[in-house]
């Protein structure tokens, strides 16, 4: 493949480690994006490989829940009530992607893309000198409510059923992990098998660092249109200010991907999860692992020199301004599990994660002929997923066998 240049458009966690991932495939790669590599939801994100994350964000009765996200402003999960015109397609998907079913199916799809995707992180790691930035303690899921907590049963059964390592606790047990914990949680679950990053955004960097030190090429224009050879192919991308030919494309643009993948050939149900954190820098107590509370979306994680909260969602799109009530409301809600967390230290943030109905994300060519791959639509598994993602393009692109079969990531799916 040495003859072949892809351009990877996109230089968030996702689009560097498929950059990565081709260059290790012989490819000339050039990574394009607008602003720095990791600068945005990679930037801000929980920082957790959540490779328990089976279960859709859609689930059973998942229907009797959406007045509240209408009617909650700080709920975990908001919409604002101007965007719902635009979202309501891909509202009633998601709805859809809830019954009993669909559920299962769609855990079955995930379970197969998060199995071993750690692993596929280790070479890239090693390779950029980047080893250190991955800790592996687990984590752990705090139930606030005892009546919560005995409703997570089907959860955490279509966890264990899909290879998932459970361990469940009391509150005493938890809090032998984590002696910060508030003494009136209700117990919960702790997964061993999953992972965290000291730093995200420093991650990203220095994978991109490694790409670029290994030949890669890093161009900082804006992808605005795509030219087509007289076989409908893809054969080069339009910027504001040149045209850049290639063999292969990858459009990994996150949240800003639809507009491209429509000029691709496909139009794709993806909207855009506002996600919010609040990083405290000096939070006075002591953490080891992330914690993550299921009734209010809250993950707690242990960063170099901070702990980030972070997990309220919201449905606006990417225009209108962030409401940062939505972040200053992580610190009480970070009290409220922590009793001796100091959050007067604190920053604010607000990104753009990129969204699929069914929580499945689109990884593969545009249309089946096409020499374009989509590699977006990771909601709250971007992080989690970015290498195993990699390795499936970059596999796909080479035409040789796939790590996983893409059937149920298509673009076309719905």
């Amino acid at each position: 493949m040495s003859q072949m240049h892809a351009i990877v458009i996109g230089a968030g966690i996702v689009g560097v480690c498929s950059a990565l991932q081709l260059q290790r495939k012989g490819f000339r790669v050039t990574l394009m994006e607008r602003d720095e590599p990791g600068a945005g939801a990679s930037y801000g994100n929980a920082s957790v490989l959540a490779s328990e994350s089976v279960t859709p964000i859609s689930m059973p009765g998942i229907v009797r829940k959406v007045p509240g996200m209408l009617l909650d402003p700080m709920g975990p999960l908001r919409i604002r009530w101007s965007y719902l015109p635009r979202l309501a397609p891909w509202l009633w998907r998601f709805v859809l992607a809830g019954r009993k079913a669909e559920a299962e199916r769609i855990t079955a799809d995930l379970a197969k893309l998060l199995d071993g995707c750690i692993e596929d992180f280790r070479p890239l790691l090693k390779a950029a000198n980047a080893e250190n930035l991955l800790v592996e303690r687990g984590w752990i899921g705090a139930f606030l409510s005892h009546a919560t907590l005995e409703k997570s049963g089907y959860a955490t059964e279509l966890q264990e059923r899909h290879g998932v390592s459970i361990k469940k606790m009391t509150t005493n047990e938890l809090r032998e992990l984590e002696p910060a914990l508030s003494k009136d949680i209700a117990g919960g679950y702790y997964y061993p098998g999953v992972a965290h990053v000291v730093d995200s955004h420093k991650l990203t960097v220095r994978l991109a660092d490694s790409f670029l030190s290994n030949g890669g090429t890093l161009l900082k224009e804006t992808a605005k249109d795509l030219s087509k050879d007289h076989k409908g192919h893809v054969c080069a991308v339009r910027t504001e200010s040149a045209e850049h030919s290639c063999d292969k494309l990858v459009i990994a643009a996150g949240a800003w991907s639809r507009s491209l993948a429509r000029k691709a050939g496909v139009v794709v149900s993806l909207d855009t999860e506002r996600g919010y954190h609040f990083n405290i820098n000096q939070p006075s107590i002591g953490l080891s692992r992330p914690v993550y509370v299921p009734e209010t979306g809250l993950a707690c994680t242990p960063l170099d020199d901070s702990i980030r909260l972070a997990g309220t969602v919201e449905f606006g799109g990417l225009e209108a301004p962030p409401d940062w009530k939505r972040a200053e409301v992580l610190a009480s809600r970070g009290r409220e599990l922590f009793p001796e967390l100091d959050t007067q230290h604190g920053t604010s943030w607000m990104g753009f994660r990129p969204s699929m109905p069914d929580s499945l994300p689109v990884i593969g060519p545009a249309t089946p002929s096409s020499n374009v791959y989509l590699a977006f639509g990771h909601g709250h598994l971007g992080l989690t997923l970015a290498a195993r993602t990699g390795r499936m393009i970059s596999e796909m692109a080479c035409e040789s066998s796939v790590c996983v079969d893409p059937h149920p990531y298509r673009s076309m799916r719905f």
